[in-house]
Formats: structure tokens, sequence, C-alpha cells
């Protein structure tokens, strides 16, 4: 297999995993399981979403998230916005990059934000061309690049036309995301190829959710075309509340005991991404998702126990 030289992970956990938590998470623990993540090695990081709490209460303390950081030289800090006024807030809290989003589904676009992808990604053009202006990075990402839960099938053509839409206004970097976690090799492939024709390989990413089972398979078969960039969520937190039944984003600990296998270097350090993974779960009341997390644990305890 050809595979790339380096692999760099953006742990989305802090936003997109425990966005959807109903239970109020503390913003020191949000603050915490930054500076865990950190210190364990990823240099990417989608920290929080400038949303209305109405709609994601979770995300209410985003200020006070950001400003709580001990940054670190070289680790990159992702947010979210959704609009003009989420950008201007954003803005004031120095995010190295913002991430807009579209669908490749114009059934879960609707019913998403209320609006065909055509609009969605005209009223991200003014954001993205302040956001860029301020000096601020801009990332897309195509949600329901494989499949979607109304739609189905979601053909490879439209993913390739949102990142056409993308690149048109100016976004700098796509993230092709199975939403719903239903793809296979092939069908990830296909919808990265048709990215591909419109971005190079050091601006394409993958985000695989894991409903199927099927997120390191698929995360496998995006090195095999040179794709070196992956999102993924410490402990498998995250989910999609579009989709249902849809399980959380592939763990950050899964994807990294996969890419050392490979003999791929990520920068970060195993032991301590699956320690993260087990103090979030522990703060959310629930075993880590990551059965790589759960195995190294296990195996480190019983060798503590002589066994």
């Amino acid at each position: 297999m050809k595979l790339p030289a380096r692999v760099r992970i953006v742990d989305v956990s802090p936003r997109d995993g425990l966005q959807n938590e109903r239970q109020p998470v503390p913003t020191d623990v949000k603050v915490e399981l930054v500076h865990r993540l950190q210190a364990a090695g990823v240099q990417e990081i989608e920290v929080t979403s400038y949303v209305s709490p109405k709609w994601v209460p979770q995300m209410a303390d985003n200020h006070a998230v950001m400003t709580g950081l001990q940054r670190r030289p070289g680790v990159r800090y992702a947010v979210l916005v959704p609009n003009l006024k989420g950008l201007e807030a954003a803005l004031a809290d120095r995010p190295d990059e913002i991430v807009v989003f579209g669908a490749a589904s114009e059934a879960f676009s609707r019913k998403n934000i209320n609006c065909s992808i055509a609009e969605s990604i005209e009223r991200f053009a003014p954001v993205v061309e302040q956001a860029r202006a301020a000096g601020v990075a801009v990332r897309g990402a195509i949600s329901c690049a494989v499949g979607c839960p109304y739609e189905g099938e979601v053909a490879p053509g439209r993913v390739g036309e949102v990142a056409r839409r993308f690149k048109a206004i100016g976004v700098q970097r796509v993230d092709v995301a199975d939403t719903i976690g239903v793809g296979t090799p092939l069908r990830v492939q296909r919808a990265l190829e048709a990215v591909l024709a419109h971005y190079d390989l050091d601006h394409v990413s993958g985000h695989f959710h894991d409903t199927y089972g099927q997120a390191l398979a698929n995360t496998l078969a995006a090195l095999q075309l040179g794709v070196w960039n992956f999102q993924s969520s410490v402990a498998g937190l995250g989910g999609c509340p579009y989709a249902k039944g849809a399980t959380g984003n592939v763990a950050t600990e899964d994807v990294v005991y996969l890419l050392h296998g490979l003999g791929l270097d990520t920068g970060i350090d195993l032991e301590a991404l699956a320690e993260t993974g087990a103090w979030i779960s522990e703060r959310l009341g629930r075993p880590t998702g990551s059965r790589a997390g759960r195995a190294l644990l296990a195996r480190r305890a019983c060798v503590a126990e002589g066994g």
C-alpha cells in the first residue's frame, strides 16, 4: 500500500463530542479536556461553536472556554460558526480556524438549517470572506457525504458539487463527513475522489462515524488515496441529532492505534490519549466508547496487578 508520509488528527470531542450531551458539562471540564488532548500530542482541536444557545445550550459557554485555554505553540484551535453574528463573537476569542458546514443532501440541509444547499453556501460567503480578511483560516464540513437519513445513498457528484461551491467562496480545506456512519470503503473513496477534483490532498480530510462498524476500514480506504488528515473524537463521543440511531464519531484512540500499527507517525501519545478518553467518560458517567482505549487501560491494570 502507498500511504501518506504523515497523518494529522483533528480531535472534535470538545465541540462535536459534547454538544449533544443532555447533562450540562462544566466549563472547567471542557477546558481541561482540551488541555489533556494537547498534552497527549493532538495538534488540532475543534474547541467549541458559536451557535445560538437556544439551539445548542451546551455551547453557550464558548467565550469562557476559549478564554480559559492555555494555548500551546503549534496547536491549532478551531471553532464552528453558523453565520456572521457567530463569526463576530468567535473572532473576539482568536480562533486559528473557523468551520462552516454544508450538506450533500438537500433533505438534510432543509431539516438541519432550513434552507437549500446552494442557499446555505451563499450565506457562508460573507462569513468566509470576513474570516479570511481577519487572518483566520476556513474549513468547510460536507455532511452526509455518503448517505442521508432522509434520502438514502448520496451520489458522489453531489459531494463534488458542494466542494466546488465551497472552493468558489474561498473555503481553504474541506472535511468529507459520513455523518450517519453508513459508508463503506468504496463509497467513501468515491466521495473523496469527487472532492479531490476540486481540492488537493493537503486540503481534504475524512470524518467518519461508526454506526455500522466501518469507520476504521473507511479510514484505511482514505489513507490509500493519500488522505492524511482525519477528524475523530476521543472516547467516541458525539453523534448527530438529525440522524436517529447514528452512533458517535470514531474514537480517536482507535484511529491512532490503527495508524501506529501501520507505522505512521501521528505525534500522539496513545496511552495519554486513552487516559483522556477514560477521564472525560468518567465525568460524563459512562465507560469510554473506545475499544482500543479500554483494551490499553485494562492491559495496564493487569500488568500492575502482576497478571
